[in-house]
């Protein structure tokens, strides 16, 4: 059998705990879903160290697991590393792309190709707002952007 080619992409935010995980479960739940999975390496991550080690915020475990999906992520802060061994980096808003393309500019020879997850959205929101302030109701509309963006993504890259 061919060896199938292994993309990857990381999917970010500020803090890793809200949007980022949602993001990363989405996608994998979507990729095993279209049995392309092993065909992808998925991973999450924060431009800051707040909450290195934490486990995603409660509110948006509940919201994953309403919609049949699970994640067993702990939050991480990007490495100088990941911009070298993955091929996207799928952020946020633009403070989490300003933060991300500081810290590329410190990398020789990067490879990851650094954009808004929102930029694959079919309905133009570009931004995936931080739920962390907000109800129960912005993790759905986190969670429901995801999967559009998701989506999007995994038909145009798959």
């Amino acid at each position: 059998t061919p060896r199938v080619m292994v993309k990857s992409s990381i999917l970010l935010c500020h803090g890793n705990i809200c949007r980022s995980p949602i993001a990363e479960a989405v996608f994998r739940k979507m990729a095993t879903d279209s049995g392309i999975v092993d065909n992808w390496r998925i991973d999450s991550a924060a431009t800051s160290d707040w909450n290195t080690g934490s486990t995603p915020d409660t509110r948006g475990v509940a919201c994953l697991r309403k919609h049949g999906t699970e994640t067993d992520h702990r939050a991480r802060q990007v490495t100088k590393d990941d911009f070298l061994s993955f091929d996207f980096i799928l952020c946020m808003d633009e403070s989490n792309l300003r933060d991300l393309n500081k810290k590329a500019n410190t990398v020789k020879n990067f490879k990851a190709k650094v954009e808004l997850l929102g930029t694959y959205d079919p309905e133009k929101q570009l931004i995936i707002k931080d739920p962390y302030y907000g109800s129960d109701e912005d993790f759905e509309s986190v969670y429901e952007q995801c999967v559009r963006c998701c989506k999007a993504f995994l038909e145009r890259n798959s």
